[in-house]
């Protein structure tokens, strides 16, 4: 049976190798393995989110960020070296990619990472912010029930940034995320190398001067149905 990156428990063999890279301006010597998505390097979607992390809204001090399906971790050592007093949550259905953050954490000197599965999460989990390339593999359906998930956790003033390939659907996802939650603005503030970083955030009063995005948020810039009249 053929199996996937997000495959929780893969039988697969788990042979670990080093890896070299360089994340947040620090040459780190890691271990990775085959069976993780991208375990040879850094991918091209998650490294232009990483050298675009200055067009998204910045977290607070001390914020709570969540690396959702964090493979090897990437992400994850990136939003801990940049943001030392922040609690970085790293989250992954697959269990060796889980092993591995947690190892490659060790390996940085990091003390500011825990790593959990979906189950583990803790009971009115509020995050201030979500740095994700989300598993698009997973399929369309179970991938929207992902994000939804995870955007309804956010605290009020929290973000989402998304990196999305344009060609694996990031602009009808744009529009899907801003049809699915009225309640908040979804913006594509960066784009490079064909991929689009989406952010979901607080509605835009809310969110008046805190972003420095490239487009405008995609309910004013594509939306052809009038505003929403809610009930008070």
């Amino acid at each position: 049976m053929d199996e996937h990156y997000f495959t929780p428990s893969p039988a697969t063999d788990d042979r670990r190798f080093p890896l070299q890279v360089r994340l947040a301006g620090r040459d780190l010597d890691l271990v990775s393995s085959a069976s993780v998505f991208s375990g040879h390097g850094l991918d091209k979607a998650t490294a232009v989110l990483l050298a675009r992390l200055d067009e998204i809204t910045p977290p607070p001090p001390g914020a709570t960020i969540v690396d959702l399906g964090c493979g090897w971790g990437p992400i994850t050592l990136t939003a801990a070296l940049l943001h030392p007093d922040a609690q970085i949550w790293a989250v992954d259905v697959s269990e060796r990619a889980r092993e591995l953050t947690a190892e490659n954490a060790r390996r940085a000197g990091l003390t500011n990472v825990h790593v959990i599965s979906p189950e583990q999460v803790p009971e009115g989990f509020a995050p201030d912010a979500i740095w994700s390339n989300p598993p698009i593999r997973i399929g369309k359906q179970a991938l929207h029930a992902l994000l939804l998930e995870w955007t309804a956790r956010l605290a009020p003033q929290g973000t989402a940034a998304l990196v999305v390939g344009k060609n694996l659907g990031a602009d009808p996802l744009a529009r899907w995320l801003d049809e699915q939650l009225p309640q908040r603005e979804v913006a594509k503030v960066a784009s490079a190398k064909g991929f689009r970083v989406l952010e979901v955030g607080p509605p835009p009063a809310e969110a008046a001067g805190r972003r420095r995005g490239l487009w405008p948020p995609v309910r004013s810039a594509w939306s052809r149905r009038p505003p929403a009249v809610r009930a008070r």
